[in-house]
Order: structure tokens, then sequence, then C-alpha cells
């Protein structure tokens, strides 16, 4: 969930004043993601030493000790190495202590930045006291900058800097995304990540010789080694050992198994005369930090550790894995700058939300044929025969995304008839269901660094079934660890409340089950008329945000409102699920996304004329039961807010005459004229939930904006979560 950012220039003059800007300003645009305090380090003017400023807050709050702190901001570096960070506290309250960088002693020999969750650091921990060392902080991170140094004193500096990561990594259990410096490896910094992303941006002004970076495997693998070789040592690591690494007192080096790191070459980075060429490193856990610096990219794969030094990028592997890719491949990556940049809106969210129609354009552009009636998937292309055949389909994803899930769940059965399950990631997780090699599963997240879906995508590997994605996020780990799938194109979503993501999510999964169907002619109609509903959407979603100044009049009466509900039927049970999650995360009402059908098993005594209600009533085959639910709530005095259908039928039934009540009461569009209601275009069935959506959507953004909340940045929550 932290953001992590880097910089090194190499044969690049740069000022102080300049590095550090390229640090927070590749910090502001993580910021997005929601944060709680931001730090950085650079190189002071004395030699082994380091400038660490931290500070609780945005950036904009670290921007001002900058200004107050006593650095030479003209000094000139021709080479150097600065590391940032942004927090979204796991272990410990946000303060300045707890901020990132974190270092391994008071002169800062080690200095690390990490995204991620060490699950044995209380061990580590533990261990290290035992050594004699104390902590500052709350923080799991503090025990890997102190373990650094531990290590590197064991073998008195005499381990590159790449060894001694290695023998530092194999003791952590958990996800990382890392970046360590160190005042005994000047101008050289390490990147790792197992979990949670990280990539490398590149900038040079001379053409790279190559485009990619060879990955650098040990020479020897442990298991052929002799055994009076290897006796005693840790056999996952080809390093000698005791009980622990931790507490060898002699040199951990083997002969004929280390590999002399200082020998290789990084050719991308050598000159036709062998010098090498003037670049400038950017390390980060997100796109959107490096890409008005560059649109060169490698993304670091699981158990990468990528070592920059002397101007070049070294990327190692602990050990050779069967299938592993010799080589990372440099990338040119499409985003622009204004992408990222909130233009005329006052909130990236509400920018997302009038982007939609353009968004779910991008999802479709290339694959739907309106003329023709046709879907082709790339991503899918070889492997639609063979999920065809499947014996299930999965469907595994986290909050909005398994949404997503449950909103298309009745149309892949409907086209498909095969039967579909959809699966929250993390109880997933906690249940380990049977699977079997004729399943499919579809794993659904905005980011595609999702921790707990990454984890249940492991598990699903493991035992054999097939695994699809459907990810936003290019080069993540879900769409790299999946044997197939489908890139949903919505381009950058920088709210962390996700609204485009969604939609073109849907969309996404919509165009799957329509490929599934292909061949089945029984199911020719009913595809072609959602084929032509897909055609129509982007104008119906502009005509939907013409409500935009309703729904922000409306939303005034709800924001003193402690509760809502918002209840929806069929196929938009999802929205109403969807619906009450963006209200509640952005503007903290306590709103439930409740199934119409369920209204008269418990929901029915929150009912009274007080308590706010949304009722999603467009038109479809259930429309006879949502009246009956409407009747069940007006008859306790609920006073619903109605999502209709344009020119749709009457909903509220108007009174009995008798008893003083007039004629003109008892006339049912009368009686409706009392309630709100917002009308939106009808579409085929199975797609009204995209149009329905964008309501709520917009009723989040406004309750949380009139109640005086920054609704990009929910308090608690982070864009992408990458810890468990």
């Amino acid at each position: 969930m932290c953001g992590i950012f880097g910089y090194v220039n190499y044969l690049v003059e740069k000022t102080r004043g300049q590095i550090v800007d390229t640090l927070l300003t590749g910090l502001d645009r993580l910021e997005y993601r929601g944060y709680d305090s931001s730090g950085f380090a650079v190189e002071a003017d004395k030699s082994n030493k380091n400038y660490v400023i931290k500070e609780v807050g945005k950036v904009s709050e670290l921007r001002k000790l900058v200004k107050e702190a006593n650095m030479d901001m003209s000094k000139r570096f021709s080479t150097h190495v600065g590391i940032a960070h942004n927090r979204w506290a796991t272990h410990g309250q946000p303060s300045q202590k707890n901020a990132h960088p974190h270092r391994s002693d008071p002169a800062a020999e080690f200095l690390v930045v990490h995204n991620g969750n060490i699950t044995n650091y209380r061990e580590l921990k533990s261990l290290l006291e035992s050594k004699g060392y104390s902590f500052e902080t709350e923080t799991d991170t503090e025990c890997v900058a102190k373990l650094a140094k531990y290590v590197y004193d064991t073998h008195k500096g005499r381990l590159d800097f790449t060894e001694l990561l290695k023998l530092v990594l194999v003791e952590i259990e958990g996800s990382y995304g890392i970046l360590v410096k160190s005042i005994h490896y000047p101008g050289e910094v390490i990147a790792a990540r197992n979990g949670s992303p990280l990539l490398v941006g590149i900038k040079s002004e001379r053409k790279l010789k190559v485009d990619f970076v060879d990955v650098e495997f040990p020479d020897i693998n442990v298991e052929a080694v002799p055994d009076d070789v290897t006796a005693g040592f840790n056999p996952r690591l080809s390093l000698p050992r005791s009980n622990s690494l931790l507490d060898a007192g002699n040199s951990l080096m083997v002969p004929g198994l280390h590999n002399d790191l200082r020998h290789s070459q990084s050719r991308a980075f050598i000159s036709d005369d062998g010098m090498p060429i003037p670049t400038e490193f950017f390390l980060a856990s997100d796109l959107a930090a490096v890409v008005e610096q560059t649109k060169k990219v490698i993304f670091l794969e699981d158990d990468d550790i990528a070592h920059i030094y002397d101007g070049g990028l070294h990327i190692h592997r602990i050990r050779r894995e069967e299938g592993m890719s010799s080589i990372r491949s440099i990338q040119t990556i499409e985003m622009e700058l204004q992408q990222i940049r909130k233009g005329n809106f006052d909130h990236f969210m509400l920018k997302e939300i009038f982007e939609q129609p353009e968004s779910i354009v991008n999802t479709m552009r290339g694959r739907v044929n309106f003329e023709n009636k046709t879907v082709k998937l790339g991503g899918l292309s070889n492997y639609i025969s063979a999920i065809r055949r499947s014996r299930r389909i999965v469907m595994i994803a986290c909050g909005t995304s398994y949404h997503s899930c449950l909103a298309t769940r009745d149309l892949f059965e409907e086209l498909t008839d095969i039967p579909i399950s959809v699966e929250i990631a993390s109880y997933f997780l906690d249940r380990r269901p049977p699977l079997f090699r004729d399943d499919t599963c579809i794993f659904v997240s905005q980011s595609g660094e999702t921790a707990d879906t990454i984890l249940a995508l492991k598990y699903c590997i493991e035992r054999g079934a097939m695994c699809v994605g459907v990810v936003n996020g290019v080069g993540s780990a879900i769409s790299r660890q999946t044997l197939c799938g489908v890139h949903i194109n919505a381009g950058p979503e920088i709210g962390v409340a996700s609204t485009k993501a969604y939609t073109s999510q849907y969309i996404t999964l919509v165009m799957i089950a329509l490929s599934l169907s292909e061949d089945r002619l029984s199911k020719q109609a009913r595809r072609n008329e959602i084929i032509d509903g897909l055609g129509k959407i982007s104008t119906q979603l502009e005509e939907v945000l013409t409500l935009n100044d309703k729904i922000q009049a409306v939303s005034e009466t709800l924001v003193e409102k402690p509760k809502m509900l918002i209840l929806g039927r069929g196929y938009q049970y999802a929205t109403a699920l969807e619906g009450a999650l963006k209200i509640k995360e952005i503007s903290y009402i306590l709103a439930e996304g409740i199934l119409t059908g369920e209204l008269k098993h418990g929901p029915l005594a929150l009912v009274d004329e007080d308590i706010p209600i949304i009722m999603i009533a467009t038109k479809d085959k259930l429309f006879d039961k949502i009246i009956n639910g409407i009747g069940q709530v007006t008859a306790r005095s609920g006073k619903p807010i109605f999502i209709a259908s344009q020119n749709g039928p009457t909903l509220v039934e108007g009174n009995k005459k008798g008893n003083g009540v007039t004629e003109s009461e008892t006339d049912p569009k009368t009686a409706e004229k009392s309630y709100v209601k917002f009308e939106v275009p009808e579409t085929v069935d199975c797609l009204q939930g995209l149009l329905n959506v964008v309501i709520l959507q917009i009723f989040g953004y406004w309750m949380a904006v009139k109640k005086g909340y920054n609704p990009d940045h929910p308090r608690n929550l982070a864009k992408a979560v990458t810890t468990e």
C-alpha cells in the first residue's frame, strides 16, 4: 500500500535541489493512493552521511520541512542515489519516527523504504535485540535495516551489496517492495520485490544498446553440489549457515557458489566503445510516479533483486527456476502526464466519473465489431476453447472488483451454461476450497497487485486450474502470473474509490461471456441484443451524467443522515452493493446494499420515515417483484429515492379513497410526484447496472464534498491493497 520512489543519476549532473525536487514530485504523483506520512534520504555534504527528512501528513508538509532544512541545494552531483516514501500505516500510528526511510543505527549506515508486510518481524526484532540492537520505531521495516547492518558487520564488509541483500531477504517472510541504500556502497541502490509492485524507469539521451536487461542467476545450484560441501548449509539458499544465518559467526561464503557480480555486464547501458552511458534511473511502486520523467520501464518480477551501480542495472535471482525468463524487457509505456492530472475538475474522482463514456469505449475498441456482431479478445483467443470445456468458472476478486464479478455472474451462467461461483479472495483463502484441473479461475483486479487476489492466484496455480487475469495495471503481478487474460484499458485511475475501473471491468467480463458463447446458435439472438446495447452504452452514459446537478442538490438533504439503505434485485443487486461501498468509503455514511427480495427477512425493521433509502427500480424481467418491494417500503412510511427507467411504468400506488383522501391523491402518478426520481435511459437488462451505478457514484462524491471530505483520499484506505 505504501508508495516507493527512488532516483539515481549517473554521469548526469544535478544539483541537490533538482534531486530533492525529483523525489518530492515522485511522491506527489503517488499521493493519490492515500497516505499519512512521507520522507526521503539524500546524500549530505560530509562523506558517508545522509540527510533524512520525514514528516506526518501530506507531501506538502514535507516540502515545508525541506525549506526549513539547512541543506545546500546548489551542491552538484554527477552521481547520486536518493530514496523516498509515502506511508500507509500498518505497524504503528502515523508519526515522524514511524515514517520512512528507516535507519540501521544512528549513523544511518543502511537506509530502507518498504511497501508490504514483514510477517516475521517480531522474531527478527527479538533476535536482533538479543544481539544488542535497539529499535526506535513501531514498524516492521526497521528490522530490515538493522538486519542489513548485522550481516554487513558479521562479514566485516567483505560482501557485495547484492549478496548482502540476498542474505537479508532470505530471512524475511511476507511481502515487500524495497529500496536500500548504504554509506558503505556509495552511488549504489538495491531494489527487490516479492508480492509488492516495483518498476524501474530508464532515461538516457543516447539509445540503449539492447531493449532488455539480462537476469543473472547463480552459477551453481546447491542440489548439484556434493553433500560434504553443503553439510550444515541452507539448501534453499546455497549459502552456509548453522541453525540460522543470524547465528553464524564465520564467513558465510561458499567457494564455487558465489557469483562474482562485479564481472557481469549490463549490456543495455554500455556504449559501442565499452564506456557506460550517462543514465537516470527512477524506481517506483507505480507508473504514475515516472510517467513525466520517462516512457521506458522495466517491471520487476517477484524475487527479482535489482542492483544499480556504475550506470548499469543488474537483475539477480537467488536461484534458477524452471521456466524463468532470462531477460526483463524494457517496455515503452503509453500513459501520458495529462491522464494523471485533474484538468478542470476539483477532484480526480469526479474527473474519472465523467471519463466513463470514453473509458468504456477504450475497453471495447478493437474488440467488439458492432456490424458483424462479433467479439475478439486477443489475450484469450488461444484459450477460449479450453475455457468452454471447464467444469466450472470461479471468479475471484476483492471490493469493487468483486462487485463487477457479481454483476456479470448471471450473464455468464445464461450464455455459457457453465456453473459460476464468485469468491471474495480473502474468504476464498480462509476456506482453501477444492479446485481441479478442469476449473477455470478468473482473477479481477484494477491494479493487478491486490495481495489477497495474488495469493488466491498462487493457490489456484498450485492446484492446476486454468488462471485468467482481468486487470487494468499493465505489467502487474496478476497480468504476468496468469496463463492468459484481458487488460481492461480504462486508463490511469487516480481516485482511491474506483469508478471507471468498475465499469470497464464490467464491460470486459461481458465481452468474455460473449466470446465464450460465440459458438452457440441458441444464444445468438441474445448475444446480438447485448452487442447492440454495448454500441449505445457510451452515449447513454453521457445522458446519465447530465443528472449531476440534480444529484448534487438531493445529496445536500442526505449528508446529515448517519445511515442509508440501497435496494436492488437481480442484476441490480451488485449495483446496490457497489453504490453502498462508494458512499461509505468516501462520505463515511453507513450505507448498506440490500437484496430487495430479502427485505422481509430482517432489513425491513430498519425502514421508517427518517432513514434514506435509494431503490433501483429500472425495468427488467423482475420489475413486478421490484414493485412489490417498493410497496413494502412505502407501507412502512419509507420515502425512497428512485433510480428508474425513462418513461417507465408507475412505481408507487396512490392512497385508497376515503377518510378524507381526495380523488387526486388516489392517482398513482400524482402520488409518485412526492418522491424523488432519477430517470436513466433503458438498455439491455444485463447492461443496465452500468448506467445505474453512475448515479450512485455521483451521490457518493457529492455527499463527501458536502461533508467537507476529500473524496480522492478517503481515510484509512489506499488505492492498491498490497497487504493481506
